[in-house]
């Protein structure tokens, strides 16, 4: 533990490939800070091409039930990559029916249909941020 009128003129931190290296002293500070090279993430191709995603809740036909996000994170349409989505718009579902996931920090949330119905819009396009309450699913009850 270091006390009040006691310094440290050194320090340093190594965390895989990146270094960071700070000294302390009479001459010119002295940082290094070597960067890691950018690496782009790999966008799914249901992301690019998301059907129905950014439609508006407010312009759909009223009777309809939305299924909102449970909590800020990913919306993935499907369990794992590759695989089909849960729903398409037309599917049939049942109360409890799993419509999609919603990622927070590695932990899944299922978003399930909260009646029997048919879903009638996805509104998140695949691997898109999602906020809170917001509309993802909409369900046409009892279709």
């Amino acid at each position: 533990m270091l006390r009040s009128t006691e310094r440290f003129s050194e320090f340093r931190l190594k965390a895989g490939d990146i270094e960071i290296e700070v000294k302390r002293g009479r001459g010119a500070p002295q940082a290094s800070l070597p960067v890691a090279p950018a690496v782009e993430a790999p966008v799914p191709a249901a992301a690019q091409a998301a059907p129905q995603a950014g439609i508006d809740p407010a312009m759909l036909p009223d009777g309809l039930e939305l299924v909102r996000s449970p909590t800020m994170g990913t919306f993935y349409r499907s369990p794992k990559p590759g695989a089909p989505p849960f729903v398409e718009p037309g599917t049939r579902v049942a109360k409890g029916d799993t419509l999609a996931l919603v990622e927070v920090m590695k932990l899944f949330y299922s978003v399930n249909a909260p009646c029997a119905g048919t879903v009638s819009h996805v509104l998140a396009g695949d691997a898109a941020v999602v906020a809170e309450g917001q509309p993802l699913v909409a369900i046409r009850p009892g279709a």
